[in-house]
This record gives C-alpha cells, structure tokens and sequence, in this order.
C-alpha cells in the first residue's frame, strides 16, 4: 500500500505561478531566494505558522498571531513588525495571488541573515527574515491514515520545548522516516513517561466509549486545531479529557484521528498494524469535524 500523508492536496498547476512575500516585497516563485547565510537554513533558527483560508478569511487568525509571537519572545526572535503589519502582509499576499478560499500560508520568520557561518545569534545583524509561501490547497488525503509507534519522542522543554512551531524539525522527520520504513504513514510518538503524545505532524486524539481522550499537552506542540477540537467537545456535551494514557489504551480505542491546521480532523484506520475501531472515520470523529466546520463558519460571519 502506498504512504498517505496528512498534507497530501490535490495538485494544482495555478502553485507553479504563486507570487511570495518574503521582506516586505511581492515576488515570483522562482525570485523568492534566501540566502545561504541565512539562520534558518544555516541553523533552524526560527518559527512559522501554518494558516488555512476559507471563504475569504484566515482560520482562527488570532491564535496564530498570539502564538507566532509568543514563540518569537521565547527565542529572543525581534520579528520587526507589528501583529497588525503581519496580518496585512498576509492580507496584501493574499491579494496579490487573487485566492478567495482553499488556500495554505506558510509564514516563517528567522533570525535572518549573518555574518558568519557560526552559532551565536550576534551574528544575525541584518534583521529578520520574514517569508509568506501562499498556495492553492485542497486537501485530499484518500483514506485514513496509518500509525506506527516510534523511539524518537517528544522531548522535556529544557532541551527544546515541543510548544515551539520551530524550524528545528529534524527530531520530528527523524520520527517520520521511522514510521515510513515500519510501512506506515506517520508516526506516533510518545512523551519521555511513554505515555502516547502526538504524531510527527499533528495532535493525536482517541475515542473510549464515547469519550475523547488526548495528551496532557505538557509534551506536545500547543496546536491550535487540537485546542478548538477540546472547546467544540465541551461546548457540545462530548466528555474530553486531556490525560496520560497508553498504547494499550490506544490499541483499545474505538476511534482515532488527527489535528492540524492543513486537514482539521483526519481519521486513523490502524496503529502499529491493529485495526482501530472499524478502520474507517467513526461516528465521534464525524460529529467533531461537523461541529469544528460550524466554528469556522460561525467565526466568518
């Protein structure tokens, strides 16, 4: 069988056209270069957001500026502009590219260019670098994802905290690779306790008996998507809990799926080659995905 992924869309020639935003100019694709002293390709050093936009508006836009620049004061991380310059610099790329709904931004800021190619941050004198890559992106992922649980986990914060939408994601394509030569699709990962976390791209949750089950979020990227699936579950009577639990309790589950911004809720067929409730999207993770496409609408009128 083929590997799925969670980011898997449909293909679109109008991407081979898509105009960049990258330090305060609209540019083509093919002008959008960074240079290779960079902090981010040198180093990883930086932060990002994934945004998604439908009918016009960004998704949850606030949560993504509040949480790209906490992170950017957690790293010391001058951005340079302000929250309301970002979301025009988005609102002008958006523009610039004519999209209206189904689209992806990926917006990354880095520590910038240096002088020298070493470590300390003092040499990142020129400012930051700022980049918006906007495409067309329909999701289209043909069938549930497969699980397999891997050694690489999701780390304590003094080493480096897994909150962090970092572009230091080496741990987490590491885990991915794992998975991809057990036969899977992605990876689970489980926290330094062992208790089961999230996979190398999304927030995990499980389905026991009706209730919904997902980490404590102590070890896990604090996702925004995994936030508004735990605030449709309580607005709605569903029983959520975030909690430690195991692969036994994994294996047993009745339902699982995905979080993120790019495919929301994405069901789980199988986890470490054991057949997950039916294999197929259950009747809990339906009713999630109806109640978190209702917020989206809700949040555009």
């Amino acid at each position: 069988m083929t590997h799925v992924t969670t980011h898997q869309a449909e293909e679109d020639s109008r991407n081979e056209a898509i105009l960049i935003y990258l330090n305060g100019r609209i540019v083509p694709k093919a002008e959008a270069l960074v240079s290779v002293y960079d902090s981010g390709f040198m180093l990883g050093d930086g932060v990002w957001e994934g945004l998604r936009l439908y009918d016009g508006r960004w998704a949850f836009l606030d949560d993504h500026m509040d949480r790209l620049f906490e992170a950017a004061k957690a790293i010391d991380l001058d951005i340079g502009m302000t929250r309301a310059e970002v979301i025009d610099a988005l609102k002008q790329t958006r523009a610039a590219n004519e999209m209206t709904t189904d689209a992806h931004a990926r917006l990354m800021v880095t520590r910038g260019v240096k002088s020298r190619p070493f470590q300390h941050p003092s040499l990142s004198r020129q400012g930051p670098t700022v980049t918006i890559i906007m495409e067309h992106s329909k999701p289209s992922i043909p069938r549930p994802i497969r699980l397999a649980t891997v050694p690489h986990i999701r780390g304590l914060p003094m080493t480096q905290d897994p909150k962090l939408n970092s572009h230091s994601k080496l741990n987490c394509i590491l885990a991915c690779i794992a998975a991809e030569k057990a036969g899977a699709d992605e990876a689970l990962m489980l926290d330094v306790h062992g208790f089961v976390n999230t996979t190398n791209a999304c927030n995990f949750f499980i389905v026991r008996k009706g209730e919904v089950w997902t980490s404590t979020g102590d070890y896990c990227m604090n996702g925004i998507t995994r936030a508004k699936v735990i605030e449709v579950c309580r607005q709605n009577d569903i029983p959520v809990f975030e909690k430690n639990y195991s692969l036994v309790d994994t294996y047993g589950a009745d339902e699982a799926f995905l979080t993120g911004t790019f495919g929301a809720q994405t069901p789980v067929s199988e986890i470490d080659g054991r057949q997950i409730g039916t294999g197929t999207m259950g009747p809990v993770t339906q009713r999630i995905r109806d109640l978190y496409k209702a917020l989206i609408e809700s949040e555009a009128n």
